[in-house]
This record gives C-alpha cells, sequence and structure tokens, in this order.
C-alpha cells in the first residue's frame, strides 16, 4: 500500500494510469486492497476497476458504497459505463438498481441503448461520444465548437470529424488534421469539393459482428470507425483500443479452447465450476482413449511375444501427436486471421501434409536405425520406420482438415480439434505400428 501511496502522490492527476494503479493494487492482499482502495482518486475510480481482473471486480463493489459507485460509473465513457453497469448487475443486483436510479436520465438512456445489442455485435462495443458538424457549418465555427467540447471535458481522443446531413445520416470523415489546413472561412462542404483527397467514411452497421470490425481495423489500418443503423444514421464510433481488448480476449479464447478448456470458466473465482468446464473435455479424453487401449488390445500376443514393441510403440503416437498439433495450430491461427479463403482448402491440406510426409521420412530413417542397433532385431527398424511415416501423413492430413471441415459447420475450428486429433493419431500410431510388426516379425 506504500508504493500506491508514494505513487499518487508523485504524480499530478492528468499523469496517473488507471492500469499502473490496477497493477499496484494486485499487489495487496485482501485487507490491504479496501483501505487502499480509498486512495484512489475518484475520478478514476471506474477506470481502475475495469482495469483490473474480473476476480476483484466483487472487492471493488464491497468497499464502495452507492454514491463513489455512481460517480465512478458517470466519469467513464459510455462504452465502458455499460460494461462498469453489466459487471455490477452480476455482482451485486440491488446495488446496481440503486446506482442506475442515481444517474442522471442520459446516462440511463445511454446505458439502456447500449445494453440493447448482443455481446458479438458492434453496437456493444461503441462509444457514444462522437463530434459531428453538418457540412454547411463554417469551419471556423466547427473548430471554436470543437475547442470549447475539449475544454469542458465532454471529448476525448477524437481523431475524426464525422459530417452528417439534417437526419444526421452520414455523409463523409473528416480528421483533424485535414481539417485544420481547411479554409476556415468556407464551409466544410465547400473545402470538401475543392480537395483533391477522398473523404469518403469508412464505416460498419451497429449489428455488425464484432469480428468483422476486428478484420476492417486491421485490412484500413484504423483507429476509429463510425457505426450507422441500417438507414445510414450515424450511431456512435468503435476505437483501436477496444479492438485491441477483443483481439486480446479472441486470441485467449482460442488458446483455451485449443487446450480443452472454458475461458469464462477459468475467469471465475468458482474453482468448482472451471473445474467441472475441464472435466467434460477430459471425460471425452477418457473414452477416446479407451479406443486406442482397445487397439492396443487387438494385438495383445504381439505385444506379449517381443518387449521391444511396448517399449517403441509410444514413439509412434507422440511423434504424430506433435506432428498433428503443429499443423492444426497454423492452420486454426490462419482461419482466424482470414488468411485462408474458401478455394484454398486443398492447397493447405496438401502443403501441411507434404510437409508431415518429408518430416515422417527423416525422423522414420532416423527411429528405424536406432531401432535396429538398440534391439537387433530384423525389420524392427523398417516397421517403426513405415509406421511413423503413416502416422505423420495421417497426422498432416487430420492436423489440416479437421479446422476446415469445422469451420465449413460454422463451428469454431478451436473446439474439439485437439481432442480429434489426438484419438486419430494415437489409433492409426497403435495399428500401423502394431498391425505392421504383426506381419512383417511374425
Amino acid at each position: 500500500m506504500n508504493q500506491l501511496q508514494e505513487y499518487l502522490t508523485s504524480h499530478d492527476i492528468s499523469e496517473i494510469y488507471p492500469s499502473e494503479i490496477a497493477q499496484l493494487l494486485k499487489r495487496l492482499d485482501d485487507s490491504e486492497f479496501s483501505l487502499a482502495l480509498k486512495l484512489v482518486p475518484k475520478d478514476l475510480l471506474g477506470d481502475v476497476a475495469l482495469a483490473l481482473p474480473d476476480r476483484y471486480f466483487d472487492d471493488v463493489v464491497e468497499s464502495l458504497s452507492i454514491d463513489e459507485l455512481s460517480h465512478a460509473l458517470t466519469e467513464l465513457e459510455s462504452d465502458d459505463r455499460t460494461d462498469f453497469m453489466q459487471e455490477l448487475e452480476e455482482v451485486d443486483e440491488t446495488k446496481a438498481s440503486q446506482v442506475f436510479e442515481s444517474l442522471d436520465e442520459e446516462d440511463k438512456q445511454e446505458i439502456t441503448h447500449l445494453q440493447k445489442y448482443d455481446e458479438d455485435e458492434a453496437g456493444a462495443y461503441m462509444q457514444l461520444e462522437i463530434f459531428t458538424a453538418y457540412k454547411e457549418e463554417v469551419v471556423q465555427d466547427v473548430i471554436k465548437r470543437f475547442a470549447y467540447l475539449r475544454k469542458e471535458n465532454e471529448l476525448e481522443n477524437v481523431q475524426n470529424l464525422f459530417i452528417v446531413n439534417k437526419d444526421n445520416k452520414l455523409q463523409y470523415a473528416v480528421g483533424l488534421d485535414e481539417l485544420l489546413i481547411f479554409d476556415f472561412s468556407k464551409t466544410v462542404l465547400e473545402n470538401i469539393e475543392q480537395s483533391d483527397d477522398s473523404f469518403e467514411p469508412i464505416k460498419a452497421e451497429d449489428r455488425d459482428g464484432i469480428k468483422e470490425i476486428v478484420h476492417i481495423f486491421e485490412e484500413y489500418d484504423l483507429s476509429v470507425l463510425a457505426i450507422v443503423n441500417t438507414y445510414g444514421i450515424l450511431q456512435g464510433r468503435i476505437t483501436s483500443d477496444d479492438i485491441y481488448d477483443v483481439i486480446q480476449d479472441e486470441a485467449t479464447e482460442q488458446m483455451y479452447n485449443l487446450a480443452g478448456v472454458d475461458d469464462e470458466a477459468e475467469e471465475e473465482v468458482e474453482i468448482l465450476n472451471a473445474g467441472l468446464k475441464r472435466a467434460t473435455w477430459l471425460g471425452i479424453n477418457l473414452f477416446t482413449a479407451i479406443g486406442a487401449s482397445l487397439v492396443i488390445a487387438l494385438f495383445a500376443e504381439t505385444l506379449q511375444s517381443m518387449v521391444a514393441l511396448a517399449i517403441l510403440m509410444p514413439i509412434v503416437a507422440s511423434m504424430g501427436g506433435n506432428a498433428g498439433t503443429q499443423s492444426l495450430t497454423v492452420v486454426v491461427r490462419q482461419l482466424a486471421l482470414r488468411e485462408i479463403s474458401q478455394g484454398d482448402a486443398m492447397r493447405i491440406i496438401k502443403k501441411e501434409v507434404t510437409i508431415s510426409l518429408l518430416n515422417g521420412i527423416i525422423f522414420a530413417t532416423i527411429i528405424g536405425i536406432i531401432a535396429h542397433f538398440w534391439f537387433g532385431i530384423d525389420f524392427l527398424g523398417v516397421v517403426i520406420a513405415l509406421s511413423m511415416i503413416i502416422n505423420l501423413l495421417m497426422a498432416g492430413f487430420f492436423g489440416a482438415s479437421v479446422p476446415l471441415f469445422l469451420k465449413k459447420l460454422d463451428i469454431d475450428p478451436a473446439i474439439g480439434s485437439t481432442v480429434i486429433l489426438t484419438t486419430v493419431t494415437d489409433i492409426v500410431g497403435f495399428f500401423s505400428f502394431l498391425g505392421l510388426a504383426t506381419l512383417i516379425l511374425f
């Protein structure tokens, strides 16, 4: 807590970053957290609460009064204000209701408006604070109005001036750097018509999926995107900081899904819920492992006749599993980044199969030689070499085709891919190795 006090006293409030305060708060134990929270400037409480991991939000709610929560809420931008209210509702509905009732009508309307969107829609991520002007306005008047709003802290992080008509339909988008070189004595439209630059706005609809919005930001290298409704009426804007959060959340979700873990459950404090979510995939994996064991059971007599087979058998399955995971990871990531088009499936599969086959030949030769000199059994090296080539070939094929197939069915390719792949490589590896051993060695 002393570090937090030193940080706050050594910095002007305009130089304080909520994320840095959050980092200091995370180092404290439960007994110090509530006391330290009281030291945080009231105007920054909302930003600090959102910068903390979700598991801390309960403590924030317990530590602050209704008035403090209300003040923290009003200092946030509209999109963050809605997020804060949603988290508050999940923690304590009674407090959330009291906080909501204490807000002014404008804040209530903004929160209600943004809450009508689903969490995967663009509207759920947009800010309602936007700087607009009519095309008939004189530039000098526009700049004066912007300066006033900025001084009053009504606007933050403004990069673009959105030009609308009388019906509030979006017409143009002008960067502030471009606005400064306009002729101040002329209207916005006159400047636009006399310029050689294009002021056609890049925009998206409020009901578009947030993943589509992410790709628009990446494609056009944007810092802000205008959001309109179906009729072209300007609704708000999405800024790049929100997109960074979406990208991070999506990457985390994919990583968890590949490991058979539920990202939402892992954020919860309750150990039981997280454990049950993991147990679901472990249960599925148990039955697939039994399937692989049944394949081994088919060749019980072969294994009993030659101990060397039991020693070498895991090598084939392990190499196949790792090779398949490599292909799977590459394809899932390329699908997420939209680097694979609809007609690209066969090219990707051929590429991954070829790479796996080449690696299969290389490592089959190595393990074949090792097995021959290790055990001194004729043709044992040939058996494991052929088996490894077969398994790596199948690993490359299924590692590429499984996520592509799931994507075709409109299923997240990260979900369940590893379980399917592990099952295939284990069964193919064991069956090919023991089957070839039965045919060649006995």
